[in-house]
């Protein structure tokens, strides 16, 4: 055992104890015993033998964070020793460095703020993120310096995906217990014996306390399911990696129990063994899923996989990055890697998300931004870039799943991986780190719900309509369509921190608006998803049926943004709008239809329905936007 490994599991191991420690000087209200920093009296560091239990507990947790600050400063040394040139392993160790240095800093700032919920929520975000890049550290340690480009990666994605939302999930909790809100339902699962909680009338001091109770229940569940899929993966592969199986499996196992002890607080009034308990289970989780999600890409990494003769790797679906050609060809420029890049975010697709964004703010302030900036103006700001980086996010590692179909199609083959721009892994990457980047920045600038949900957009798109739904069944982007329909309830969210009934109806217009215009894309390149084996509805059931799907989905369109109209006490402005673009939107869908299976009219026709579903979509929600502050 390398002196860098040892200096790794002693590390993780104090910084979960000081995670614990942690949790007890919150729930015994210690926090405060010891009111200067770093010691705990002004010219004393060591209490006196008479201090009391919540002195002698700050003190030991400010003496655990400073010993686990020198064992990090040590783990760069040997870093820098004896793996220099093993960046995986020496920049993330100076990261830590930083980390802990930030920390530390956020200790002192919550001991001058008084143990604000504010302050302890940043604190405790702080430790989880410290611990989830030593659990990493520690797991690239135990594997070889070199690897090869092994298989795919689909399961580091689910991985990661359940790690992030894990993530996510103790954010929730933290959020629950800087507002002081863990009691305001005496029953569980239900609360106040509903499903859905109605603040009594008269109480709406209680709203925004039942909102955080009720949103940790539902990301709790959510999150659940996800770590069972997970679990499901790792089984589905347990013959290849039987490791990653038992340890996705013992944090399914993990997340029941804390479950349990989440019920257990409820019936022991928060007592502060239940308080510590759920926070160590929830550190436990949080760094069993850093480890998986690690373990998961090193033994991809490791697999071995045999080539075939024209240079493309058996199972990953694409061109060999890395083949002798390709070594050979002149290096790109920056600026030709920098347009890679951001091709690979699929920059048309993102302005079309925005555009569904904003309206859905601005009906739900019944503001518009301004020019000054305000708080509007900040979370409308924050609001699109992280969205613009989470979509960015989904469509890259959407081209790296699909890079096999993308070689085959015409219109695709010269996006960046079939042109061999960038390397798929480093695609991949991109793509995640993006994705971490969106959901953490929407959590610090603009709320915790926003965040969960741009979370489960980024995952909705890549496991359940890329890696699920799109190779097996026609009905891909009917169902798949729920991630490209949530930018709007991001966006409502953004502003209130809640979902209410008008975002769900704009999230339905959106979902139903999707078949139509994407069918009517399909109907257009049929023969590349022929070529490339995608069962899209125009391959698998014909011209005509996929003309009468789009006749029908559009008339549910149709209904639907009246529908909506009537529920958001829409104005005029909107009404005309929808009516006049609805209109026109049954009229080509219904000429399309008309066509019947010529091929080349249907695809005249197709092409015309599906720019005019772009004009349809912008013109809709803009009538949306403009009705909300012109009152008429």
């Amino acid at each position: 055992m390398t002196r860098f490994q040892r200096l790794a599991i002693a590390t993780v191991i104090l910084t979960f104890a000081l995670v614990v420690i942690g949790v007890v000087v919150r729930a015994t209200d210690s926090g405060m015993a010891c009111p200067h920093w770093p010691g705990c009296f002004e010219g004393q560091f060591l209490p006196g033998l008479d201090a009391g239990f919540g002195v002698w507990v700050e003190w030991i947790h400010r003496s655990v964070a400073a010993l686990i600050g020198v064992l990090i400063l040590g783990m760069a040394a040997a870093a820098l020793l004896d793996h220099r040139d093993r960046r995986s392993i020496l920049w993330p160790s100076l990261a830590a460095v930083v980390l802990v240095g930030f920390q530390a800093w956020l200790g002192r700032e919550t001991v001058r703020l008084g143990n604000t919920g504010d302050s302890v929520t940043a604190h405790l975000a702080a430790a989880m993120a410290l611990e989830g890049l030593l659990v990493y550290l520690l797991v690239r340690a135990w594997y070889p310096a070199r690897l090869g480009r092994g298989g795919g990666q689909r399961f580091t994605l689910l991985a990661v995906f359940g790690a992030v939302a894990t993530f996510a999930l103790l954010l929730f909790g933290s959020n629950v217990t800087a507002r002081d809100a863990g009691l305001v339902f005496g029953d569980w699962p239900l609360m106040n014996g509903e499903l859905v909680p109605t603040v009594p009338a008269g109480r709406d001091d209680l709203a925004a306390l039942f909102t955080a109770n009720a949103l940790h229940r539902y990301v709790a569940a959510t999150v659940l399911v996800i770590l069972a899929a997970v679990a499901w993966a790792a089984w589905r592969r347990r013959g290849d990696h039987p490791r990653l199986f038992w340890l996705a499996g013992l944090i399914l196992v993990a997340y029941v129990v804390q479950v349990g002890i989440g019920a257990l607080q409820i019936t022991t009034a928060l007592a502060p063994w239940a308080q510590t308990l759920h926070v160590a289970f929830g550190a436990l989780i949080w760094g069993g899923s850093v480890a998986l999600a690690t373990a998961a890409y090193l033994a991809a990494r490791m697999t071995v996989v045999p080539w075939t003769p024209s240079g493309a790797s058996v199972g990953t679906g694409g061109p060999d990055a890395g083949d002798a050609d390709h070594d050979a060809a002149a290096k790109p420029s920056v600026g030709d890697t920098v347009r890679a890049y951001v091709a690979l975010t699929k920059p048309r697709i993102i302005e079309l998300l925005l555009i569904t964004t904003v309206p859905a703010m601005v009906l739900a302030t019944r503001e518009v931004p301004g020019i000054a900036f305000t708080d509007w103006a900040r979370i409308a700001i924050w609001t699109l870039v992280c969205g613009s980086l989470a979509a960015g996010s989904a469509n890259a590692i959407n081209q790296y799943l699909e890079r096999d179909i993308d070689s085959r199609m015409a219109r695709t083959r010269r996006r960046p991986l079939p042109a061999n721009a960038v390397e798929p892994e480093r695609a991949m990457l991109f793509g995640i780190v993006l994705g971490v980047i969106s959901v953490a920045a929407m959590a610090w600038a603009v709320n915790l719900v926003a965040a969960f949900l741009t979370l489960l957009a980024i995952g909705f798109y890549v496991v359940v309509y890329t890696i699920l739904l799109k190779r097996s069944t026609p009905q891909n982007i009917v169902i798949g369509g729920a991630a490209g329909a949530l930018p709007p309830v991001i966006g409502w969210a953004a502003v209130t921190g809640d979902v209410a009934m008008p975002a769900l109806l704009l999230f339905a217009v959106v979902f139903y608006w999707t078949p139509p215009h994407f069918w009517a894309l399909a109907l257009r390149i049929r023969n590349d998803y022929a070529a490339a084996g995608v069962p899209m509805l125009p391959v698998v059931r014909g011209i005509a049926e996929t003309s009468r799907q789009i006749g029908l989905y559009t008339i549910l369109l149709v209904a639907l943004t009246i529908v909506f109209g009537i529920v958001a006490h829409m104005g005029a402005i909107y009404l005309a709008a929808a009516v006049v673009l609805g209109m026109l939107f049954l009229w080509r869908a219904y000429v399309l239809w008309r066509q019947g299976t010529a091929p080349e009219a249907s695809t005249a026709q197709a092409v015309r329905l599906y720019r005019y579903s772009i004009s349809y979509l912008t013109l809709l929600f803009a009538a949306v936007a403009l009705d909300a502050i012109v009152p008429l």
